[in-house]
């Protein structure tokens, strides 16, 4: 029974590796013709170079005829494709890849599409109703975040959360989600960053004593300043 060998594979025209085994019989001419298959580089132009288990170079495999077992090649060595023709790398950046790209009055008329099935089955924006209450939730939020100032103090609200206390740092839309968000400079570190989101700044403030929470959350009042150690603090 031929003996078989088992070799890491590596390329230039790829950063990707892979592992395979092929029979000590093998001649070098026959192993280019498979790994054509799985580097993707050509036979007329492959060079084959040999790397010990150490991956200190060995030698190049230049007789063809030569089997994998007369080459000295033995399990866990490296045999590395370099194709001459191919420049590294050229089938790993897929922005040099052409891509076709569909107008949008072309996309609308296709019946086989998400953009036709969502309006065949309303969903999204193509569901008037559902639109219009997403329209309306908006401007209430965006009525109750006009309503609250930077610098006021205020309690917050969440559902499954303790009553926090803190100051009004930051009142708007942000890049973390849709919709309209109060920043909060806690008066303890109850909160979740330093006004820092995403790798935005929106606020300053230390470590922890920061948060975002919805409009609705937040009552602005002349709420005084809590310790840790207040009576009313649980």
């Amino acid at each position: 029974m031929d003996d078989v060998i088992s070799v890491r594979i590596t390329s230039s025209v790829s950063t990707f590796g892979s592992e395979r085994r092929f029979p000590a019989s093998t001649k070098v001419v026959d192993l280019k013709g498979k790994l054509e298959l799985i580097t993707g580089a050509s036979c007329r132009s492959m060079e084959l170079d040999l790397f010990d288990r150490d991956d200190q170079f060995v030698r190049s495999l230049q007789d063809d005829d030569a089997t994998l077992e007369s080459a000295s090649v033995a399990s866990g060595m490296r045999v590395h494709v370099t194709d001459r023709e191919k420049r590294a790398g050229e089938f790993d950046d897929l922005s040099a890849v052409p891509k076709y790209e569909m107008k949008d009055d072309e996309y609308a008329k296709r019946s086989d599409s998400v953009r036709a099935f969502k309006e065949r089955m309303k969903l999204g924006r193509f569901n008037p109703e559902a639109q219009a209450q997403k329209d309306e939730e908006m401007k209430k939020e965006k009525d109750a975040a006009e309503l609250i100032s930077v610098g006021s103090r205020c309690e917050v609200r969440v559902t499954g959360n303790p009553l926090r206390r803190g100051t009004v740092a930051y009142v708007g839309e942000t890049g973390f989600k849709p919709g309209y968000w109060v920043g909060i400079r806690y008066d303890e570190p109850v909160g979740k960053h330093d006004g820092c989101v995403g790798g935005k700044r929106y606020f300053e403030c230390d470590m922890k004593y920061g948060g975002f929470v919805k409009p609705k959350c937040v009552t602005v009042g002349d709420f005084p300043v809590e310790g840790i150690d207040d009576e009313d603090e649980i």
